[in-house]
């Protein structure tokens, strides 16, 4: 028999606060994060939802701080947060049994474009010695891995925002093969940086709402012309639902199935029917047992840009007819891109343990042909059985993850 899969502990660091409570707090308040950066100065975008001021050196130490690079240091913070919530003591257990699987979308942009400037004007010498183990893809999944003594597969996601919610499919199965008896999985994303703006700006996908930054993301809304970048970590910890029991644990939720598809239709625009996003919320569904009348709520992957937030709703329309509950904590949060399918995943968690919808920030007048039941204004109270959490990335991947409480 498959084994259930426990979500026994969570870490988050987001633009709306460094810890999962703080985040909590900052996305049922549903007031947008985003905010002109200096960083961004004299740019065509010049706004981005950042986390609030920490120095890395004061968590980490000095010298670890200093060999990495930013969504590394987030990856490694938010897993030993979600440690902590789970009970977990990496002194006491076998690390071989302990797995890492962190997505990320783009990298590591504040290290490629820092020394990028030094070749540049001061030539190969100022050029960083760690230059290298700083930005390889894999970087963040064994920086956790050391800071915690795992071990088992060490492994690095890369599916554009769907990124983080893979990385949780990979530790799924991870867990139910029993390669892995604990599973630190989630997706970090730290590019707020002036290349990857100007590169997201120029593609079109970003909102040009310099004069007004705090309403620039507004999922689902008629007014929306982009979505704002942003920022974070999120570090799930996954076991067998067994050894929770064993252990005395009780869960957050459990991740009941998962559908990952491919749209193979263009580079950066989802299916226009979409096909691909229909076929993992089926298969999502299919693989937890449940019918999509079981489900209460939905994550939307809502980024706020004009045809994604169509395609997604027309697509939940058809699927869940029931109208469920639906939210975008991108309008508090901006869009993470490769860590979003984690942070989401968590928030979706979160939802089911608390009995708390969030609200969508910034949603006033829902686009004509949107007939969701939205949550806006203020947070809903309602009991939660299983909810679904969206991701979908360029290149459509496409990734639902399905939970439900213990």
């Amino acid at each position: 028999m498959t084994p259930r899969i426990a979500v026994t502990g969570l870490g988050l660091l987001t633009p709306a606060g460094m810890g999962v409570e703080a985040t909590w707090e900052g996305v049922l308040d549903g007031k947008s994060t985003a905010a002109t950066s200096d960083q961004l100065a004299a740019l065509p975008v010049d706004f981005c939802c950042s986390l609030p001021h920490f120095d890395a050196a004061d968590v980490l130490g000095r010298r670890t701080a200093h060999r990495l690079d930013r969504s590394s240091q987030l990856a490694v913070i938010a897993a030993k947060e979600a440690l902590l919530d789970a009970g977990l003591d990496p002194a006491t257990w076998d690390g071989a049994r302990v797995g890492v699987v962190i997505g990320c979308g783009v990298g590591a942009s504040h290290t490629w474009e820092t020394q990028g400037r030094r070749l540049h004007d001061f030539g190969p010498r100022r050029v960083s010695p760690l230059l290298l183990p700083m930005i390889g893809p894999s970087t963040p999944a064994g920086e956790v891995a050391l800071a915690c003594g795992a071990r088992g597969p060490s492994l690095a996601t890369g599916t554009a925002c769907a990124s983080g919610a893979t990385a949780i499919v990979i530790a799924r199965d991870l867990l139910t093969s029993r390669q892995c008896d604990v599973v630190i999985a989630g997706g970090t994303e730290a590019c707020n940086t002036p290349l990857i703006v100007t590169g997201l700006a120029q593609l079109g996908a970003l909102s040009a709402r310099c004069d007004d930054p705090a309403s620039a993301s507004r999922p689902f809304d008629q007014a929306r012309d982009g979505f704002v970048l942003g920022e974070a970590a999120a570090i799930l910890i996954f076991e067998r639902a067994e050894d929770t029991i064993a252990r005395r644990h009780r869960p957050r939720a459990l991740l009941a199935g998962c559908g990952s598809t491919t749209d193979a239709y263009h580079p950066t625009t989802p299916h226009p029917e979409g096909r691909g996003i229909k076929q993992a919320m089926l298969t999502a569904l299919t693989d937890a047992g449940l019918s999509g009348s079981d489900i209460g709520y939905v994550n939307a992957h809502g980024t706020s840009t004009r045809l994604n937030d169509s395609v997604e709703a027309h697509t939940l329309q058809a699927v869940l007819p029931h109208n469920p509950l639906v939210t975008s904590t991108k309008g508090v949060l901006g869009h993470s891109l490769g860590a979003t399918g984690a942070v989401e995943a968590a928030l979706t968690v979160l939802s089911i343990q608390h009995s708390l919808i969030p609200p969508t920030a910034n949603l006033e007048n829902p686009d004509l042909g949107i007939d969701l039941n939205l949550v806006t204004k203020a947070a809903v109270e309602q009991r939660v059985a299983a909810a679904l959490s969206n991701s979908f990335g360029f290149g459509g991947h496409n990734v639902v993850l399905a939970f439900h409480t213990p």
